[in-house]
């Protein structure tokens, strides 16, 4: 199956109508655990555009050679694979932000949107077309993640990529595991409002 899709639909798709957080509802676990703060979204959307481009690349390469039966482990040791690269590297040139999500990272390995993609998009697609793919879920996720974290750090901590903004914490809720399915529940609320205003008035003046 090819995509008549271009590269630039393909990102604006993972961002935008597919977004693994706000519109598939895939990997909750990091958006509510470990998106405290801007910085935390970053890092982990990092690791995971990373993980995701290079497992869709590699499942796109050998896909003719993959067995049906054995899809699924295959999908698991690539991502596997990809995730000790970035464990390793995060761990020797950025510990101290790996100090604080390495558990996360390990546990890419286990999120639903990347196994996904490898097997609805990567294993029947082209290499391009599975490359560009990547990229837009990728970017969707570390948007969400950033999105969600920017919420949580400016209401409860009162502070901006570690930069005091109010001088007080507003309210400390946002700051407990608790309030990161708050802020997914309202941020899905208003993008789901956002798009049926938009529909509406694309119907009315057509």
């Amino acid at each position: 199956m090819a995509t008549d899709k271009s590269s630039l639909q393909l990102i604006t798709n993972g961002i935008l109508n597919e977004n693994p957080i706000f519109r598939l509802v895939l990997s909750m676990c990091p958006a509510v655990g470990i998106s405290t703060t801007v910085m935390n979204g970053l890092m982990l959307g990092v690791a995971v555009l990373f993980v995701q481009v290079f497992s869709s690349l590699t499942i796109a390469i050998f896909k003719n050679v993959i067995h049906p039966r054995i899809r699924i482990p295959t999908y698991t040791l690539t991502i596997a694979t990809w995730v000790t690269v970035i464990d390793m590297v995060l761990a020797a040139y950025m510990p101290e932000a790996y100090a604080k999500m390495g558990i996360f990272i390990k546990l890419i390995v286990a999120f639903a949107i990347i196994t996904m993609r490898l097997e609805m998009f990567a294993c029947k697609e082209t290499v391009s077309a599975s490359f560009f793919d990547g990229i837009g879920m990728g970017l969707g996720f570390m948007a969400g993640m950033m999105a969600i974290g920017f919420v949580r750090e400016l209401l409860g901590m009162g502070t901006l990529l570690g930069y005091d903004l109010l001088g007080f914490k507003p309210l400390l809720f946002f700051v407990l595991p608790l309030a990161g399915f708050f802020c997914v529940g309202l941020m899905m609320g208003f993008f789901n409002y956002i798009e049926a205003r938009y529909k509406s008035a694309k119907r009315a003046s057509a």
